[in-house]
This record gives C-alpha cells, sequence and structure tokens, in this order.
C-alpha cells in the first residue's frame, strides 16, 4: 500500500461525490499532512474549497463542515481507511488502517512515464580545473536526474562543453605567448606533468590567472587573444587543433574528478559542433521565417538581429540578451544556446555526430558530439527529450528566460515549461575553512561571514583539493574509531563519508541561498550533516546483520495471522507508527521535490526520517523484545525505515558504509 495511491484514490472519489452531491468538479484537490499523527495520515481541506465554489456558482453559503460531513459518510468503508473525522470548520481528516500499511507493498518503484528528461549540468569552461561553485551545480544537476529517474522518467545527462569560448582562448595565448609552447610541446609538457603527479587541468588554472594578470599591461596580448578567439571559433587551423586539445585534457580531468562524487553524463555536446553544424543557421532562418526575430536598422542596436522581449525593459544588461547576432554577424551565446535548447528537444530536425569519449572505470562509455565524417554510426539515441532542465546559476536567469521565450516561440506547441532553468546561488567559504584551505585573510576577511572566491584571480577551491581534505580529515576519523580495520577498508569509508558529507552540504540549502561551506560543520557526526544521515543508516543496518534472513518474511506471517493485536500495538505507539508512515511518504517526497525543483525537499526529508529512526531506535530494544508480535512490529518497522532511507540517499547520491 503506497502513500500516493492512496491520495489519489481518494482524491479521485472525492472528486466523483463531489459532483455527484454538490455539482461541481474541482480542478484540484488539495492533499496535506497533518502536522501530529493523532491528527490523522492525511487531510483534505476540501469543506472551504466546495463551499467557495458554490457560493461563486450560486451566491448560496453552505457550511463547510455539512459538505465535509456528507462527503464522509459517502467515503466510510473506504480502502485502506481505519476511518475518517471531520476537524476544524471543514478538514476531512483521514486515519489510515496501520496493520494493513505496514504489510502492504512499501514505497515500490515507479511505473515509467514514457518520457524522456534531459539535464544539463556542470558546463564547467575546459579551461582549467573545477571549482566547488561548479561542485554544486554538479551535485544538484546530479540529484535532479537522479530524482527524475526515481520518478519513472527516462533520463539523459549531458555536459555542455563551451570549447571555443573565450576563456579556452586565455589559456591557449598564455600556452603560445606566454610558455612559449606549440601543440608538440603542450603535449610532451602533459606527459611530464603526469609523471610528476601533477594535473593538466591544475597546470592550466595557474596559467589561466597569469594570463589575466598579464592583460592588465599588455595591449598586444589582448589583439592576440582576439586573434585566437577567431581561430577557435573557425576550426580547421593550428590554433583551432592546439585548443581542442586543451580543452580536451581538461574536459577529461573535470570528468575525473566529478566522477569522484558519483556524477557521470550520457554526451557532451560541444559548441564547436553547434557553430560548425550550422545548427545556429539552420535555427535563425526558421526564426526569420516565423518572424519571431526582427533586424534593427537604426538606434543603439542598428545592425543587429533582436528578439522582441516586453519584460525587463530599461536595462542595458537585459538588453543584450535579446540580441542574438551582433552587428559584426557573430552570435550571441543566447542565440547559440536557443539552437542548442531546440535540439535537445528534438525541434531543430538535425543531428551531431558522436564518437566515444572515454569510459568509465566500470566501462560505461562517454561519448562526445564530433562532426559527422569523424563519428561512428553505432551509438545511443540522444536528444530529443520531452522536458530540459539546464543547471545555470542564478546571475543568468534572465538570459535562460530569454531563450526558453525564444524556443517557446519557434515551437509554441512545447510552451515555456518545456525549457526549465535549474537557477542556484554561489557557494563561499567560512573563514576558518578559508584559512584551512591556505587563503591569506585580511584582519576583515577574518570578520566576514564569509569569503567570496574568484577564478580569474585564482581565489578559488579546486573541487579535487576540496574532496582531498575531506576524504583525509574522515580518514582521520575512521582511524580513530577502527584503528583495527584494514587500510582499504578504511579509505573507502573515509571516501564514502567524505562524499556523503560534501553531497548532502551542498543540498540541504535550497537553491537560491547562498552556500557557505565550512568543514566542521559538514562533517559533523550529529546535527543536520550527511555524516549524521549514513550513521543513521548504519545503525538501521546493524539491527539487520543480527538475524536471520528469514526474519522479515516469518514477521509479515506472524503479523498477517494476528491483525488485531497488530493494530492494537500500532494504534498505542503513537511514536512508532510516526517513523513507519514517515518512512511511508518517501515516494511522495521525491515526486514533490520534481514539482517544486527543489532537491532540498528530499534532503529535508531524510534528516527527519533519520531523527525519527533515533528516537524509535532508542525507546525499543527491538531485538530484546519478549512479545513476539510487538518484536515482528518494531522489526518490520525497522526494516521499512531502511528500506526508504536506504533508497533516498542513493537518490542523493549518497552510499551507505558497512560502518561508521
Amino acid at each position: 500500500m503506497r502513500y500516493t495511491e492512496i491520495q489519489e484514490s481518494l482524491r479521485t472519489r472525492i472528486a466523483e461525490l463531489s459532483k455527484e452531491l454538490f455539482g461541481i468538479a474541482p480542478e484540484a484537490i488539495v492533499c496535506e499532512f497533518p502536522p501530529k499523527v493523532e491528527m490523522g495520515d492525511l487531510a483534505f481541506p476540501i469543506g472551504f474549497e466546495l463551499a467557495k465554489s458554490i457560493k461563486a456558482m450560486t451566491g448560496e453559503k453552505k457550511n463547510p463542515r455539512e459538505i465535509a460531513e456528507k462527503l464522509r459518510v459517502e467515503l466510510s468503508g473506504f480502502e485502506n481507511v481505519e476511518r475518517i473525522e471531520i476537524a476544524g470548520a471543514g478538514y476531512l481528516n483521514v486515519f489510515l488502517d496501520r496493520t494493513r500499511f505496514l504489510l502492504g507493498a512499501f514505497n515500490q518503484t515507479s511505473p515509467s512515464t514514457g518520457e524522456k528528461r534531459t539535464v544539463e549540468h556542470t558546463s564547467v569552461n575546459p579551461n582549467k580545473a573545477a571549482h566547488i561553485g561548479h561542485v554544486r551545480n554538479s551535485v544538484l544537476g546530479d540529484t535532479m536526474a537522479r530524482i527524475l529517474a526515481e520518478n519513472g522518467h527516462s533520463t539523459e545527462v549531458q555536459n555542455y562543453i563551451d570549447n571555443t569560448g573565450v576563456q579556452v582562448a586565455d589559456v591557449v595565448v598564455g600556452f603560445i605567448a606566454l610558455e612559449k609552447l606549440d601543440l608538440d610541446q603542450i603535449k610532451e609538457l602533459d606527459s611530464k606533468l603526469g609523471k610528476q603527479g601533477v594535473s593538466f587541468d591544475y597546470y592550466c588554472w595557474d596559467l589561466y590567472t597569469k594570463v589575466g594578470k598579464a592583460y592588465e599591461s599588455d595591449d598586444e596580448l589582448k589583439a592576440l587573444r582576439l586573434k585566437v578567439l577567431h581561430d577557435v571559433e573557425e576550426g580547421g587551423n593550428p590554433i583551432a587543433e592546439l585548443a581542442d586539445y586543451v580543452a580536451s585534457r581538461n574536459v577529461e580531468c573535470i570528468v575525473r574528478t566529478m566522477d569522484r562524487l558519483g556524477i557521470r553524463y550520457d554526451l557532451l555536446p560541444r559548441e564547436s559542433e553547434i557553430l560548425h553544424l550550422k545548427f545556429w543557421h539552420h535555427a535563425f532562418e526558421k526564426m526569420k521565417e516565423l518572424n519571431v526575430i526582427r533586424y534593427e536598422s537604426e538606434g543603439k542596436n542598428a545592425g543587429c538581429w533582436v528578439m522582441p522581449f516586453d519584460s525587463h525593459e530599461g536595462s542595458d544588461e537585459h538588453d543584450a540578451d535579446k540580441i542574438l547576432v551582433r552587428s559584426n554577424g557573430t552570435v550571441t551565446y543566447t542565440g547559440k544556446d536557443i539552437a542548442y535548447q531546440l535540439w535537445k528537444l528534438g525541434e531543430l530536425d538535425m543531428d551531431f555526430g558522436y564518437r566515444e569519449f572515454m569510459k568509465y572505470p566500470d566501462g560505461k562509455p562517454l561519448w562526445i558530439t564530433t562532426d559527422h565524417a569523424s563519428g561512428t554510426t553505432e551509438h545511443p539515441t540522444f536528444g530529443g527529450g520531452n522536458v530540459v532542465y539546464n543547471v545555470i546559476d542564478s546571475r543568468q536567469s534572465y538570459t535562460q528566460e530569454v531563450v526558453r521565450r525564444g524556443v517557446s516561440l519557434i515551437a509554441p506547441e512545447r510552451g515555456e515549461d518545456a525549457s526549465v532553468h535549474l537557477a542556484y546561488e554561489m557557494v563561499a567559504l567560512s573563514p576558518k575553512a578559508a584559512a584551512e584551505l591556505g587563503f591569506t585573510l585580511s584582519e576583515e576577511d577574518k570578520t566576514r561571514s564569509f569569503v567570496e572566491m574568484s577564478g580569474r584571480k585564482g581565489l578559488g577551491v579546486k573541487a579535487d583539493d576540496l574532496i582531498d581534505r575531506l576524504e583525509q580529515k574522515a580518514f582521520d576519523e575512521v582511524e580513530k574509531r577502527h584503528a583495527e580495520a584494514d587500510e582499504v577498508e578504511k579509505r573507502l569509508i573515509a571516501r564514502q563519508i567524505a562524499i556523503g558529507a560534501l553531497r548532502y552540504f551542498l543540498l540541504k540549502f535550497t537553491r537560491n541561498t547562498v552556500v557557505v561551506f565550512d568543514f566542521e560543520e559538514a562533517l559533523s557526526f550529529e546535527g543536520e550533516t550527511g555524516v549524521y544521515c549514513q550513521y543513521s543508516a548504519v545503525r538501521n543496518n546493524s539491527i539487520f546483520k543480527k538475524i536471520d534472513s528469514s526474519s522479515i518474511a516469518d514477521s509479515i506471517d506472524l503479523l498477517s495471522q494476528n491483525t488485531e493485536k497488530a493494530n492494537e500495538i500500532l494504534v498505542n505507539n503513537n511514536e512508532v507508527w510516526s517513523v513507519l508512515s514517515l518512512a511511508g511518504r518517501f515516494e511522495e517526497t521525491v515526486k514533490n521535490a520534481e514539482r517544486q525543483l527543489e532537491p532540498a525537499i528530499l534532503a529535508k526529508y531524510v534528516f527527519s526520517l533519520c531523527k525519527a529512526f533515533n528516537l524509535f531506535y532508542h525507546n525499543h530494544k527491538i531485538l530484546a523484545e519478549a512479545d513476539p508480535i510487538k518484536k515482528a512490529v518494531l522489526l518490520l518497522t525497522a526494516e521499512r525505515v531502511g528500506t526508504s532511507l536506504t533508497r533516498a540517499l542513493d537518490v542523493l547520491g549518497i552510499s551507505v558504509p558497512e560502518r561508521m
């Protein structure tokens, strides 16, 4: 028996009764969870809603409580429901049959929706190592993709590679003008760095900072930047070949960094193919044909192709986002992204060539786009999603709004909801964490609530450095607790704790919250942390390591034969029922996280479930319980909690260690 099934069945029946009894078919029937189980398990404020509708239609005033009472009588005997009461001035409070709930099918896998969801995240400029801000983007995107998959959608995860952008051009300038290296020499340097244990993306990080400082006093270097950028975008020349190597090597490093966090991709679409395969040209002609853009012959945008857009008028910054083609003929980011979004939705009637970029350690292939001549005929089908999710920071909100509007104008049957922007705020460091990572802080910085970072100035935390530091701290703690364990096991547990700590810390805050990272807070065994949640799951698992594998099946058989006694135990133990019913809300919580586009909803649920379970564990000696029926109730409740907790953590990308 699943909460979602019971809710939908009740919604359907209430809608039918509303039509039969009052001549009204409500558009949506709200279902709530009461704050305490003593008040019921589900609550429908239908009395108020129908009273308003009746008054609006007929002018007649109806008592919401009387309306709710008529519905309650007709709902009598509803399957899986023990009773229904009227609460307040018009709530239908539903009390479930607790024993049937405990014994029923619990949090089953959602059936396939038959719809494809495409999630684009990470999208790091391939010019240097990923930093902690990119990690928040990637963790949000990866978790959103997991949420969609859990809800029965087919998912495709993409990491867009801007391999022709100005950031890549900057690093190329650094190699050829400051380092005086050609492509062969860069390859030789790359090999030498690998033997020294230095990552190529780390070298590029420092070089990018060096170039940024050089631009401040070298106009010739700035002029070279423009030439390099032109050559990179044009393709088919030595500079473009060098840039391709640099970008590809950085992508490899970034992909491996994210894999450490359990984050993987299906496809790496590259901007070079968007340009060279004329995706933009095709979309541009389509937009002109549909009259959704216009050519400006005068004014400040003379010579540009722009998209008329009513909102946010009066801002030069926002107006710039409406320009799709500049007066010099170059295409803006917004224009290229519209073409890319159309392809992701299957609305462009064009496709990339594809080749295998690399294999993950377990053999799973990662694909990358290429031209058709270089591609293979044997590849998965990419693109063509029903909805696309774009994880991009909140500073790009207006640009994404323009993109969404542009897509909806070209493909009106899809509407604006087909392109979803998952915006998020930045990640900063607590002064303590910044000092621990080697930042030199001024006295003023030490008094601030957080320290901001700047990639161009080299003031940032590389993702791998952060993970390494977390793993070492976790290992030190594991060493204290389990000195007798072998090195391999301790390293594995430390890695699982570190990744769980980082992912949970970045997910527990809502997307519109600035995250201030702190090592001590993230790795705490107490409070709202990933470590606490993992510890709770390990504690739950420890119960079942002490019993036979047949114990759960035996418990189900015993309770099935003693339903009255089992129900009496559950009715008289609201605390037990509270944790059991909360465990049953996993499926509903994942659906709600998708509806609200907020992974933090699931993170908060996990923490609440852990708190409830630990209280339950503390108050009940499950395996020592003398009453066999009560023991079966407690054991099966713990099993249900463990199932929901493990599944929820998995959706968050957090694994459960063998011990902690």
